[in-house]
């Protein structure tokens, strides 16, 4: 894959040229309605905002200049490579660590790189030509992350610990660039904003939204051209996709490394704080590229834009995730019969989200639970184990689905330390230096993953992820849905 590549002088330049600029947040809203009934011509809008390549201009038309310089996805890796450069504490210099970075510089090369496509003028001034008749809605400030939003009174902490504090190392590692939306951009000024998430009325349409989404309706026939460049384009993202497939088990790996070289049972906040930025925008990389990859593939399903489902069915996909924790806690621990799990849901509650999201959260969360309770109570044919209780319930804001064990509980002195990287209670666990798995289907029990990562993906599309423990009985978690599906992105 990888195996042999190096960074030169000149790319390094693009990268630091790349990841100077901020990056795009979109939200489930957008992504539906840009996403619905795409043509080839959609199709290939899209393939511009995330890869930014010269796909309509002649190369020899010298009149206009070259429209997407910069787009989504060589931006967002370009930051993800130069901080990988800046880790504090030789982090950095960990072989694994090193790797990484090499994948995302080479899926960044490619996609720089990738060949232009050459259009007849009428198409290509149909491709440039924005909607009039209609726009796509604004996406509007995470709420899971408001700590981290340049308007709130919270900014300047993280994890509640002030950026010039604790977390800092004297480098300006932890001093954030907070990115700012596109369309704060693209407004002239700043007083068209509400406090808050509200906005005022007859503000212009973001540009990056007008932009995109282009009138491509008075063209009937598109080139062949167009589906050709798609098709290659679609093959050098699920490389890409590919390629990264390891990345967390591989960057955590490279954290084990560390702490072996510098001797340390724990890692640091600052060390903490990335992985939670690196681990969020990997989650906004692979959704992006699975995406684009879904409307290229995919038949058209008519609950389905992408890998969203437009009404996705709580009560199934709970249930699923049920069956499948289940199993795997039968299998572990060799029993006939895993402890039960009741679920109190609607069975027509449904809403717009990515499935497989809601299923890894509630996989994750429901083996710990069932984990919990059988180390309680014991192994044994004749065991009788207090159920699991998983009740859903729909509020005007948001859908939040409650996980309740009575798998003795967790200590007050140990609840810090459960939303951190590398923490866990199972002994003897290790990762395979050869596991080449994703993080849907790594075996993340056991490697102190399965918890901060599930808060990473509610807290991706404005919801959160919040344990209540009661030390001796057992614990509560809520899982918060934003029903509403407008927060965009938390890029950090």
């Amino acid at each position: 894959m990888s195996a042999g590549f190096r960074i030169t002088s000149a790319l390094w330049d693009k990268i630091h040229h790349f990841a100077s600029f901020p990056q795009t947040g979109v939200s489930l809203q957008q992504m539906v309605l840009f996403g619905q009934n795409p043509s080839q011509g959609t199709l290939l809008k899209a393939s511009q905002f995330l890869a930014g390549t010269n796909v309509y201009l002649k190369k020899t038309d010298l009149k206009l200049t070259k429209l997407a310089l910069t787009e989504e996805l060589p931006v967002r890796l370009a930051h993800r490579v130069k901080e990988l450069s800046e880790l504090p504490h030789g982090l950095g210099d960990m072989p694994s660590i090193k790797k990484v970075q090499n994948w995302y510089a080479q899926s960044f090369e490619e996609l720089i790189n990738f060949p232009p496509v050459v259009l007849p003028p009428d198409v290509r001034q149909a491709l440039i030509t924005p909607r009039t008749n209609y726009v796509l809605p604004e996406s509007t400030p995470n709420p899971s992350l408001r700590h981290l939003d340049p308007d709130s009174d919270e900014h300047s902490h993280v994890y509640g610990y002030p950026l010039n504090g604790s977390l800092s190392n004297g480098n300006g590692f932890n001093k954030l660039k907070l990115r700012v939306p596109m369309e704060r951009r693209s407004v002239r000024s700043r007083s068209s904003f509400a406090v808050g998430s509200h906005a005022i009325a007859n503000r212009p349409p973001p540009v990056h939204l007008r932009r995109y989404y282009a009138d491509t309706e008075p063209v009937v026939r598109w080139p062949p051209q167009v589906q050709d460049y798609n098709k290659r384009f679609t093959k050098v993202l699920e490389t890409i996709k590919s390629r990264h497939d390891p990345t967390v088990t591989t960057v955590a790996q490279g954290v084990l490394e560390w702490k072996r070289m510098q001797n340390a049972r724990n890692i640091g906040l600052d060390i903490q704080a990335w992985l939670d930025r690196f681990y969020l925008s990997r989650i906004g990389i692979r959704f992006l590229i699975g995406q684009h990859i879904a409307l290229n593939t995919q038949q058209a399903h008519e609950d389905y834009v992408g890998i969203i489902c437009t009404q996705a069915n709580v009560h199934d996909i709970v249930s699923e995730a049920i069956e499948n924790a289940r199993f795997v806690c039968e299998e572990h621990y060799a029993m006939f019969r895993g402890p039960p799990v009741q679920l109190i849901c609607p069975p027509d509650l449904n809403f717009p989200y990515v499935p497989g999201h809601l299923s890894h959260i509630c996989f994750e969360l429901l083996k710990n639970s069932l984990r919990a309770v059988v180390e309680r109570y014991g192994l044994g044919d004749d065991t009788e184990y207090p159920p699991i209780k998983v009740v859903v319930v729909e509020g005007k804001e948001d859908i939040t689905i409650k996980i309740s064990d009575e798998g003795g509980g967790i200590s007050r002195s140990a609840i810090p330390l459960i939303w951190t990287y590398m923490y866990t209670t199972m002994e003897g666990q290790g990762i395979n230096q050869d596991f080449q798995a994703s993080d849907f289907q790594a075996p993340m029990a056991g490697f102190g993953y399965g918890l901060p990562l599930s808060r990473l993906y509610a807290r991706y599309f404005g919801g959160d992820l919040r344990l209540i423990a009661m030390d001796g009985f057992g614990t509560d978690v809520y899982i918060h849905l934003n029903r509403l599906s407008s927060s965009r992105e938390p890029l950090l």
